[in-house]
């Protein structure tokens, strides 16, 4: 089952992205290098509960 999850930028903390992941293939967290429009530039993405 897939399950929606947010990301949010490393830098300012803003949760920018939503996207949704496969739990039972990918348990750990998310991570990907997304453009962040309150930085304004390309910063690594974390997911957040």
């Amino acid at each position: 089952m897939r399950t929606r999850i947010t990301l949010s930028c490393t830098e300012c903390k803003q949760r920018n992205y939503n996207t949704t992941k496969d739990k039972k293939t990918h348990p750990e967290r998310l991570e990907m290098k997304k453009f962040c429009r309150f930085c304004r530039k390309h910063t690594v993405h974390k997911e957040t509960k």
